[in-house]
């Protein structure tokens, strides 16, 4: 199979090698960990959205996207190896080697928006970034010869309508995540926002993003994503959400508490 083949039996459309001299490195020590010299980098974005979320983010609506990359990684490494005998192949995403925001921007996947995300024709920012690190030359995995960051218009509106900016907070995402108890003006703004986790805002004023709603084409055709959506969270639902459950939604990571936290600012908490 080849690297095209491989990607699109995954509904995956967005990819393209890059060789590994091009990218800036950020946890260098993960290749050295995983004993590969890296040659090139597959970069790739996988589409999420499933629909704007009441009072969390999308990209929290679905399951824990983490299950979904470690299977997917699972999936593409063991048929890359099969198709590329003599090479091996790595994945990241999140925790990664390089800068992978940049690294997919040069390999033309999309335009960096001024809120700082990928922004992809099809799906808007609404994806997920991935890369497959490997020993093989880039020739050899389809680079070819084109990398060019390019940034988005700049009409500015993702800044404009960011509480950061309107109400001189940190990012309203990373406060939903903040540990401890909340001042009163942090609670005051997640009210004001009506979220429990994370934000959407840069994204949903975004022209791009209003396009892809617009036409459908942001959301997402792989069905990992369409199952187990919970677009809002309660209070009960929560504390009452059995450890193995709640182990699979993307915020687990920060504690139920903190999730509880956040939700007990809502009426509708019981």
């Amino acid at each position: 199979m080849s690297v095209k083949e491989i990607f699109e039996a995954e509904k995956i459309e967005y990819f393209a090698t890059v060789p590994y001299s091009l990218c800036t490195p950020t946890r260098p020590y993960l290749l050295e960990r995983d004993g590969i010299e890296a040659r090139s980098v597959i970069c790739f974005a996988v589409p999420y959205f499933t629909g704007y979320g009441e009072n969390i983010s999308a990209y929290a609506v679905s399951r824990d996207y983490h299950a979904y990359m470690s299977d997917l990684f699972d999936r593409l490494t063991r048929r890359l190896s099969e198709a590329f005998c003599d090479a091996k192949f790595v994945g990241y995403a999140d925790k990664s080697p390089i800068d992978e925001r940049e690294a997919c921007a040069l390999a033309g996947l999309g335009v960096v928006g001024k809120n700082g995300l990928l922004i992809t024709e099809k799906y808007s920012s609404f994806v997920f970034l991935g890369e497959i690190i490997s020993d093989a030359s880039p020739e050899i995995l389809g680079y070819t010869g084109v990398t060019e960051m390019k940034y988005c218009e700049g009409c500015g509106k993702c800044t404009r309508a960011c509480p950061m900016n309107t109400e001189g907070c940190e990012c309203l995402s990373s406060l939903t995540q903040k540990k401890g108890t909340l001042t009163e003006n942090e609670a005051e703004l997640l009210i004001k926002y009506n979220t429990a986790w994370g934000c959407d805002i840069c994204q949903s004023v975004c022209p791009h993003t209003k396009r892809a709603i617009d036409s459908e084409s942001a959301l997402t055709p792989i069905e990992f994503f369409w199952q187990m959506r919970t677009p809002r969270l309660t209070y009960s639902q929560i504390k009452d959400m059995s450890d193995e459950e709640f182990a699979l939604r993307a915020y687990s990571w920060r504690k139920r508490e903190t999730v509880l936290r956040n939700l007990s600012l809502f009426e509708d908490k019981f």
